[in-house]
C-alpha cells in the first residue's frame, strides 16, 4: 500500500503506528494508516487481515497503585 520513500512499517511490524496518515477522522474516533492499519483514538487497532489489537494506553500517574 505505502507508495513513499522510505516505505512506512508493514502492518504486522511492531512500529506499524509510525507509517503515515491516509485519513484521519477524529469527530469518528480513527485514522487509517497507509499501510492499512485502522488506528482507534483509545489506542485500538483493526489490522488489515482482520486482527484486532486491544487498547494499549498506558496508566497515567494517577491511576497506579503502590504497595504499602
Amino acid at each position: 500500500m505505502c507508495q513513499h520513500q522510505p516505505a512506512c512499517p508493514s502492518a504486522d511490524s511492531a512500529d506499524r503506528e509510525a507509517a503515515r496518515l491516509v485519513a484521519h477522522h477524529p469527530e469518528q474516533g480513527w485514522s487509517l494508516l497507509c499501510n492499512g492499519v485502522l488506528l482507534f483514538e483509545d489506542t485500538g487497532e483493526l489490522l488489515p487481515d482482520g486482527q484486532i489489537i486491544a487498547p494499549h494506553r498506558p496508566l497515567s500517574a494517577s491511576k497506579v497503585v503502590t504497595a504499602a
